[in-house]
């Protein structure tokens, strides 16, 4: 990674990442955009908000954009090895049985088993390892397997694809004046905010949103380079053991802030959502999170988008959540 920089990531990069995540054989979806005042969820603030449904991507979660990418720009039938904590996961198990690749996938053991389970359905091996240690078992993979290693958040062409995102929600809000994204690794941050500042959008603020307990490019941003931390949340999807390096470079030249949210302002966004008819996992709420928590600020009376990111929750989790 340490030879691709921000600076290289171009509008016409974008663009054409956009269209291979467009025509993708993974069939990735132009999930709907839903203004908020057509849902029953609370709203506290006069101001527009649209709610991007990630949600109800294929695979389940944002993910399948980058993978989609990812996979047109390697060989086909190759073996492959990545760190998930399950969506990621999930999407490149889905295309790894699509175009007949060998995968492995690393998963901090505290993923649901759950998800392990899911993703060895789809035929593709899952090792689980403790968060500090997943970048070992992926590199031990690398060199005594012959593995070829696909970044889960810090990778151009997974970022170029989580674009298509911010692309299409230009389709739907042409100048929005806030947008508020979810981040772990920084993945999608980082494409969803150069897909839009780079369209000219110059005046769009863009939020990162990421739990207290696991805030990788919240430190980041403090420190003034990517820095790891033991992470842990609730948010499993979004506690990384570290933020990604070229992700934290487009953050820092196109994201406004990175803004916290607890463990039990997740808990009530998934209890929320979940009351108005949105199946959204704990990852996939921390947007919604802040918003409805007032911690994104001068909002009122502006165009707002809010990314509800993904939506892989078993009814056994749900179970675990507040009525």
């Amino acid at each position: 990674m340490g030879d691709v920089s921000a600076d290289s990531i171009t509008i016409e990069m974008l663009r054409e990442a956009c269209g291979t995540v467009r025509c993708s054989p993974l069939d990735v979806i132009d999930t709907p955009m839903i203004p908020w005042s057509q849902t029953t969820l609370p709203l506290n603030n006069p101001c527009n908000i649209h709610i991007k449904l990630e949600n109800m991507q294929r695979t389940g979660s944002f993910k399948i954009r980058g993978v989609a990418n990812q996979f047109a720009r390697r060989l086909k039938g190759g073996h492959f090895v990545t760190m998930s904590a399950g969506n990621y996961g999930k999407a490149f198990a889905y295309a790894c049985n699509h175009y007949g690749s060998k995968g492995k996938v690393v998963m901090p053991e505290t993923a649901p088993i759950s998800r392990s389970v899911l993703i060895q359905s789809l035929g593709v091996e899952v090792e689980r390892a403790p968060t500090p240690h997943l970048m070992d078992v992926v590199n031990q993979s690398v060199q005594e397997d012959s593995m070829t290693f696909l970044h889960s958040f810090d990778d151009p062409d997974l970022v170029a694809g989580h674009a298509s995102l911010g692309f299409e929600i230009l389709e739907v809000v042409p100048y929005p004046d806030v947008v508020v994204v979810c981040c772990g690794g920084g993945g999608l941050l980082a494409g969803v905010a150069a897909a839009i500042r780079l369209s000219g959008c110059e005046n769009t603020k863009i939020y990162g949103v990421e739990p207290e307990g696991a805030c990788t490019m919240y430190k980041s941003f403090i420190e003034k380079k990517p820095v790891g931390m033991d992470a842990k949340s609730i948010a499993s999807g979004l506690a990384p053991p570290f933020a990604g390096s070229l992700p934290y470079e487009l953050c820092q030249k196109y994201v406004e802030k990175i803004v916290l949210v607890t463990d039990e302002e997740i808990k009530s966004a998934v209890s929320t959502l979940y009351k108005a008819g949105l199946v959204v996992e704990p990852s996939g709420t921390a947007a919604f999170a802040a918003v409805t928590n007032d911690k994104i600020p001068d909002i009122n009376g502006k165009n707002v988008v809010v990314i509800l990111s993904g939506g892989n929750i078993g009814k056994d989790e749900l179970s675990n959540f507040p009525d």
